[in-house]
C-alpha cells in the first residue's frame, strides 16, 4: 500500500490518498476540503481513483465529498448509518465550523462493523468505533499494519465527545476494545496531527494508557 496524507482546510484535517502499488487503483479517505490539493495529489501519483471512503460525518472530514464524487464519478462509501444525521446537517455544520455551504450528499453505501472494503488489491477491515460520533468507523489494513482512525484517537489525545450523540465511555471502549487488540505495531493516521502507533499511545496517552486503565 502507498499513501499520502494531505492536510486540508483551516482545520488541517488529515485527508489521505491511498492506493494499491500493483494496480494504482486508489481511494481518498475523508476529503474535507481544498479539492484542488486532493486532485493534484491524485494526478501526481498517477492514481486511478476508485472510491471515496468516509470515517464519520463531520464537515471537516466530508466537505469536498460531493464535489469530488461528481467530478471523478466514483462512489461514496461509509461511514456507518448512525452518522446520517450529521450528513443531513451539513448546512448547520458549515455555519458552526466556518466553512462555506457545501453540497449535501448521501453515501452510495453505508458500512457496518466487520465489513470489508477493497481498493485495488488492498483489503480494509471496517471497524465501528462510536464515541466521537455514533457512526464513526476505522479502516484497517492488516498487510501494512496501518489504520486510518479519523477522530477516534490522536497522538497523545482522543476525539472530542461533547458533540451531539458523542459518548466518552463509548470512545474509550472503542479504543481499548476494538483498536488495541489489532496489535501494538499498528501505525495509525489520525484525523489531525502527526502519525503514531498503538504501542506509543498505550504507553503514554493520558486518556487511554494502560497504566490508567489496567
Amino acid at each position: 500500500m502507498r499513501y499520502q496524507v494531505i492536510p486540508v482546510t483551516h482545520y488541517q484535517q488529515n485527508c489521505s490518498l491511498i492506493w494499491c502499488s500493483s494496480t494504482l487503483f486508489g481511494a481518498v479517505i475523508d476529503p474535507g476540503g481544498d479539492i484542488d490539493h486532493i486532485l493534484a495529489a491524485i494526478d501526481q501519483n498517477d492514481v486511478k481513483l476508485e472510491k471515496i471512503l468516509l470515517t464519520h460525518g463531520h464537515m471537516d472530514h466530508v466537505g469536498a465529498t460531493a464535489e469530488l464524487a461528481r467530478r471523478s464519478g466514483v462512489p461514496i462509501v461509509g461511514p456507518h448509518k448512525a452518522d446520517k444525521f450529521w450528513l443531513d446537517a451539513l448546512d448547520q455544520q458549515a455555519a458552526m465550523m466556518g466553512f462555506q455551504e457545501t453540497e449535501k450528499f448521501e453515501p452510495d453505501k453505508w458500512l457496518d462493523d466487520g465489513d470489508e472494503v477493497t481498493v485495488g488489491e488492498l483489503r480494509f477491515q471496517v471497524i465501528h468505533c462510536p464515541g466521537h460520533t455514533p457512526g464513526h468507523i476505522v479502516f484497517y489494513n492488516a498487510d501494512s499494519a496501518m489504520a486510518f482512525v479519523g477522530d477516534v484517537l490522536f497522538k497523545g489525545s482522543i476525539g472530542r465527545t461533547d458533540f451531539p450523540l458523542g459518548n466518552h465511555e463509548d470512545l474509550i471502549s472503542s479504543i481499548k476494545g476494538k483498536l488495541w487488540p489489532l496489535g501494538d505495531d499498528i501505525t495509525f493516521v489520525p484525523g489531525h496531527g502527526p502519525l503514531s502507533t498503538f504501542a506509543e499511545e498505550k504507553a503514554g496517552n493520558p486518556f487511554v494508557a494502560d497504566k490508567n486503565y489496567g
